[in-house]
């Protein structure tokens, strides 16, 4: 009955038909399941690791090992803080775990939970960063430039891609360092970046470069470029989940931990 219900997406209406019984008596024998500890030797081993996020206050933190394509530890968490990573990062390290590279999404925390391990930052969590700022159809010739190279950047290699954003820049320098005045009604004048979007977007690049890359520096890690191996379980897990709405919080987790348990 458990696995109709989670695998199989039934809800406590379609399994009370099945079983000619009242949704009540159902949910009761649901609640009686207990998940099970993964039965996983320790190992050493790549991690990605990530936060994905129901609403603004609820979320589950995960680390999955991309070498054994599984969901070893997750936690509920009410926000996203580095806090959550040092914690999942000491708790399988207690348990016997070895690091030995860790991929993110590049929120600047990060490379300092895994600032004694090769990190690679998701290629294309950056160019997401990018299109924030420039759109995917932007409009001034510099920005069009600078995304038309950010669109290069999973099939290319530091030397080639820093060679790239060097001859940018020199191009375009002037322009994203341009001031506007702008005079308040009070008398006094504030300077803004005239095309401060597209200088965010070239500092972003500039200031993850050292993590782009990582993946080719260790080739014997088998590094993957992106976090995808996780997002997978995430929009699996989600839309699983979402043929359960409304589920009491306790109960939402536990269909939660059995689903990243069984993602492969």
């Amino acid at each position: 009955m458990w696995d109709d219900y989670v695998d199989g997406k039934q809800t406590l209406k379609q399994l009370g038909k099945k079983h000619e019984r009242s949704h009540v008596w159902v949910r009761e024998r649901l609640d009686t399941v207990t998940i099970a500890e993964q039965s996983l030797t320790p190992q050493q081993s790549v991690f990605i690791t990530d936060t994905t996020f129901w609403g603004r206050r609820y979320g589950v933190c995960v680390f999955r090992s991309h070498d054994l394509k599984k969901n070893i530890w997750w936690s509920e968490v009410d926000g996203e803080r580095m806090a959550h990573y040092r914690y999942g990062r000491s708790i399988l390290e207690e348990k016997g775990w070895t690091f030995l590279a860790a991929v993110v999404d590049g929120r600047r925390g990060f490379f300092n939970v895994f600032s004694d391990i090769p990190v690679q930052m998701c290629q294309f969590h950056q160019i997401k960063q990018v299109a924030k700022y420039l759109t995917r159809r932007p409009k001034t010739e510099a920005a069009q430039e600078l995304w038309t190279l950010t669109l290069t950047l999973t099939d290319s290699d530091e030397a080639t891609f820093t060679k790239a954003l060097e001859q940018w820049h020199a191009r375009w320098g002037s322009f994203i360092e341009e001031k506007t005045e702008n005079t308040f009604i009070t008398g006094k004048t504030k300077w803004y970046y005239t095309h401060k979007k597209v200088r965010s977007a070239y500092y972003s690049l500039r200031r993850n470069l050292p993590y782009l890359f990582t993946y080719l520096k260790y080739p014997e890690l088998n590094i993957p470029n992106t976090t995808n191996d996780l997002d997978g379980s995430f929009s699996a897990l989600k839309k699983k989940l979402a043929v359960h709405h409304g589920l009491r919080k306790d109960r939402r987790y536990k269909v939660i931990s059995q689903l990243l348990k069984d993602a492969h």
